[in-house]
């Protein structure tokens, strides 16, 4: 056998092959919550979550989707940077079945129209400070529901104030509008538990944009076995586990920051963390 794979002498503890799972992204990551909840998820500017809690925001967020008429094969789109909100959503929308378009949150009005009508999104997940733009296309959309975050959301009472003095107090205030649901508003209510969509592990789950260098860009239609496969190939290769640390500062609307940040992180069950903190193994260079 390595006669004909002489390559394979090269990868020293790296296994030839690894045995794929037939699941959802939702399942893995649910996997690694019920292997290890009492480690740390990730740690977002000194905010701290575990796997457990990790899990019951998935939940949580995707009841309320529910509650909202998300259902299988339906799209959202993800204008976040990398932030808890961007990460618990992408997966809660993985567990009903929904597709993730997953597009720069500093997209510009016709960007942003070009890729709701491309992915045609009823839903959409961005800051408050971007709502004017959704705003302002939203007619010429299939959008119904905007899902506005705060960056204050995650952070502590000092980091919250720091926030506000400097950033926050320059965002437009956002008008009443029908169409706006809050994050905190809908994490903090209660739903009827939303049962998890009978999704296969082949079936579209992701849309990355390319960047449009020959052109308007291009939906590149991922799968959940394509997440799963780069993740655990990650995984493998790093070593990764509870006792490591990876710094996820590469943007979730890259192949790169999505897959091997924060899904391949939440695979192998590293903390992913947007700000160092205290010392642990290093991830392999």
């Amino acid at each position: 056998m390595h006669e004909k794979k002489p390559w394979l002498k090269f990868y020293g503890e790296i296994p030839e092959s690894i045995d794929y799972p037939r699941v959802t992204m939702y399942e893995a990551v649910m996997r690694t919550v019920a292997r290890c909840p009492d480690a740390v998820a990730y740690d977002f500017l000194g905010y701290t979550s575990t796997y457990r809690q990790f899990g019951k925001e998935i939940d949580r967020c995707a009841d309320a989707l529910a509650s909202l008429g998300m259902k299988k094969g339906d799209r959202i789109t993800i204008s976040m940077p990398t932030t808890p909100q961007g990460i618990i959503c992408f997966y809660a929308a993985n567990k009903l079945g929904a597709v993730a378009s997953m597009i720069h949150p500093l997209s510009t009005p016709k960007e942003i129209e070009f890729y709701l009508n491309l992915s045609k999104s009823r839903f959409a997940l961005t800051l408050d400070a971007f709502y004017g733009k959704f705003a302002e296309v939203r007619k010429r959309t299939p959008l119904e529901i905007l899902i506005l975050a705060r960056i204050p959301d995650y952070l502590s009472g000092i980091k919250k104030i720091g926030f506000h003095l400097t950033k926050g107090r320059k965002i437009p205030k956002v008008p009443e509008d029908p169409m706006v649901r809050w994050w905190n508003d809908l994490m903090k209510d209660s739903y009827p538990p939303a049962p998890k969509a009978e999704t296969g592990t082949d079936e579209l789950a992701v849309i990355l944009y390319s960047g449009g260098t020959t052109g308007v860009p291009k939906g590149i239609m991922l799968s959940n076995m394509n997440f799963i496969s780069e993740g655990m190939q990650v995984s493998a290769v790093g070593k990764l586990s509870e006792e490591d640390a990876l710094l996820a500062i590469l943007p979730i609307f890259h192949g790169f920051g999505l897959g091997v940040c924060v899904n391949a992180c939440f695979m192998g069950a590293p903390r992913a963390s947007s700000f160092p903190s205290s010392p642990r193994k290093p991830w392999p260079n």
